[in-house]
């Protein structure tokens, strides 16, 4: 196994090229001749057309489609079990202020090893850490329906969060290995990315078809029956790597210290984001947990920057590659991303539920058109990755995520039909999310060398985690905060039925969701200006 090859120097590699508006990484070149990648599959030559594929038509698209799969479900379990809490709670006697760790289980434990997972996926082996994490995933959602007690259910939540952290960025890794830049390469990535907000849409489909005709069981079991289905698909159709590391080669081969830092760090600041809100945030422990987090968060990037500085050994991450204005904005547009697009879906289920009171199935069908305009827009963003400079599709994807939780943020007539604020809403979401994130994922695999690929989508993710745990957190602050200041005024306490009609409810809604038009916002003028003179990041070397 080659020794590990050298970041792009970022103020030159992604500068876009005069001549034909490419935005350019220079690297040695993938595209001029032939070559294999890590699977020993040919890399062709590609030319201003496009790529040539990496194998057969028919497995391409399985590859593809089997690697989306991953992210798919991993929004697709989240999503699932927040529709039916409710039962699930009643069937296992959890009471309510508690139910909400069914769903944070699982994310607390995929935000928290998803570092670690993406380097062992880059030393060992993507195909093997893919495979095994969708076994994983299998096996224990397989479980979790017969387990009997709040405790072991929360804990085979997480568990499952375990394994969905070793598939979710080694698919990403997969990806990145596999396809030449090109057209295949854009059409893969922007794929790949409708996966994660396409599960969180059909997750409420999921969890509102099975919530009002079946047990809750269903739920996990279609879920372990799919991961099953990613599990076998991604034994025949991800190629076999045609050189193994050497026992010398993996020796030191892993930053074991900065790996458990950084899971010990996410750890931490995830689960005080979580239980603030439940506990309060004057809670002593919390603020203490958050330091801690801040603490080891210093320490994981000092030990780094030794270790790449002044060391032969390999840190876990390049934290200098942050030294770039655009890698440090895309995940800081990412954070911002995921935060006000996970506020917009949570906050438009409370307006139709509980506020509206539409039942499960009523809310899902006003989400179908997010499904829809998904599954139409990968097709378009794979045109616009080879086509359209990188600002303008970012540019894009910010003001349609901001607009959409805008329509919810302004005063909405009760009688005011679904088609003139619901519908544009959810049109807008999909369209921002599924431009949005296959951009800034194919700008990060730019961004990296070949042996870090999975790493870099444990990045992407994790920021990503972070980001929606912070911006839940805040809104649920400010959503509480309105709410009670409104009560207090009217004399009136919101509780249970009460948030149907209730004009306290809707204004604590209506301001969580004004700040999400703000992450919406701050995330426009960020890819505005960090982005700018950026080329276009879809079109094939040449």
């Amino acid at each position: 196994m080659d020794g590990p090859e050298e970041l792009v120097d970022p103020p030159s590699a992604l500068q876009p090229d005069a001549a034909n508006d490419e935005l350019k990484i220079d690297r040695p070149s993938e595209t001029q001749d032939a070559e294999k990648n890590e699977n020993g599959v040919n890399i062709l030559p590609t030319t201003s057309h496009g790529s040539q594929l990496p194998m057969s038509n028919a497995r391409t698209i399985a590859l593809v489609i089997t690697l989306t799969g991953a992210a798919f479900l991993n929004t697709l379990s989240v999503q699932a079990a927040v529709i039916v809490l409710p039962t699930i709670g009643r069937d296992l006697h959890i009471p309510a202020a508690r139910q909400q760790w069914i769903v944070s289980a699982y994310s607390l434990a995929f935000g928290c090893f998803l570092m670690l997972w993406g380097r062992l996926a880059d030393v060992y082996g993507k195909r093997l850490i893919f495979i095994m994490g969708s076994a994983w995933v299998c096996i224990v959602t397989l479980a979790c329906p017969f387990i009997p007690n709040e405790i072991g259910f929360d804990v085979f939540r997480g568990l499952q969060g375990l394994g969905a952290a070793a598939n979710v960025p080694t698919a990403i890794g997969i990806l990145g290995v596999t396809f030449a830049p090109g057209q295949a390469k854009n059409y893969a990535f922007a794929t790949y990315s409708a996966g994660a907000p396409l599960g969180s849409v059909f997750g409420n489909i999921l969890g509102g078809i099975v919530g009002q005709y079946a047990s809750w069981h269903w739920i996990f079991w279609i879920l372990a029956i799919m991961a099953a289905g990613v599990t076998a698909a991604g034994h025949f159709v991800i190629p076999v790597p045609a050189v193994r590391p050497t026992k010398s080669e993996l020796k030191n081969a892993v930053d074991w210290v900065g790996g458990t830092t950084i899971t010990i760090a996410l750890c931490a600041l995830l689960f005080a984001m979580t239980q603030g809100n439940v506990v309060g945030w004057g809670t002593w422990y919390i603020g203490f947990i958050i330091a801690i987090s801040a603490i080891l968060i210093a320490i994981f990037v000092a030990w780094q920057l030794h270790l790449e500085k002044r060391t032969t050994r390999r840190p876990l991450m390049k934290v200098t590659l942050f030294k770039d204005l655009r890698v440090s904005a895309a995940m800081f547009t990412m954070a911002l991303f995921f935060a006000s697009f996970n506020n917009f879906l949570i906050y438009a289920t409370f307006y139709y539920q509980d506020y509206k009171g539409r039942d499960a199935i009523e809310t899902t069908i006003r989400f179908l058109p997010t499904g829809v305009g998904g599954i139409l827009t990968i097709f378009v963003t794979s045109q616009l990755l080879a086509r359209v400079r990188v600002q303008y599709i970012l540019m894009w994807g910010t003001f349609c995520v901001t607009i959409s939780s805008l329509l919810f943020a302004v005063p909405i007539a009760d009688s005011e039909t679904y088609w003139a604020y619901g519908f544009p809403a959810m049109c807008l979401c999909v369209f921002g999310a599924d431009t949005l994130f296959p951009t800034l994922v194919l700008f990060n695999a730019h961004s990296l060398p070949k042996e870090d690929q999975a790493l870099g989508g444990a990045m992407i993710n994790a920021v990503g985690q972070v980001g929606r745990a912070i911006g839940l957190a805040i809104a649920t602050a400010i959503q509480v905060a309105v709410q009670e200041s409104r009560e207090r005024s009217a004399s009136l306490a919101v509780t249970g039925a009460e948030s149907l009609g209730n004009p306290a409810f809707r204004a604590g809604l209506r301001a969580a969701d004004w700040f999400s038009v703000a992450l919406g916002a701050l995330a426009f003028v960020t890819v505005s200006v960090a982005f700018r003179g950026a080329g276009v990041i879809g079109r094939a070397a040449k």
